[in-house]
């Protein structure tokens, strides 16, 4: 059986995909970018600002399904350029102080809206 999780304190979807979808113990995170909740625009600023964003938004989710960021087991992060990939690992890895998920990194041409930065993650309850 499948929930789907929504909050308001994550931005809304902008097509037709959920926040975040629950099925047998694991919890799906859709690609989240750097929109702000309350406007629905992207954060101002740079790289820095649209991580910290994109954390936020997970953890929302996160929360919403009753997880934390301790649950998370996968992430895939999507940079517009390789160059922020510093700047991004340094603030994810603020939220992964231990037991850190698995993660791949890509760098692609474009992302959704001009962000900067999308991340993707998969949590489970143990």
């Amino acid at each position: 059986m499948k929930r789907i999780i929504q909050t308001g304190r994550a931005p809304s979807a902008v097509g037709p995909y959920s926040q975040g979808v629950e099925s047998g113990g694991t919890l799906y995170i859709s690609g989240q970018v750097a929109l702000d909740p309350a406007t629905g625009k992207l954060v101002p600023g740079g790289i820095s600002e649209q991580t910290e964003r994109v954390m936020h938004n997970i953890e929302a989710i996160l929360k919403e399904a009753g997880y934390d960021f301790r649950d998370v087991v996968k992430s895939t992060c999507l940079l517009a350029d390789m160059s922020d990939f510093g700047v991004m690992n340094e603030i994810y890895g603020s939220y992964y102080p231990e037991d850190q998920p698995a993660r791949v990194t890509f760098a692609v041409k474009e992302l959704p809206l001009g962000a900067l930065i999308e991340v993707e993650t998969i949590a489970v309850k143990s």
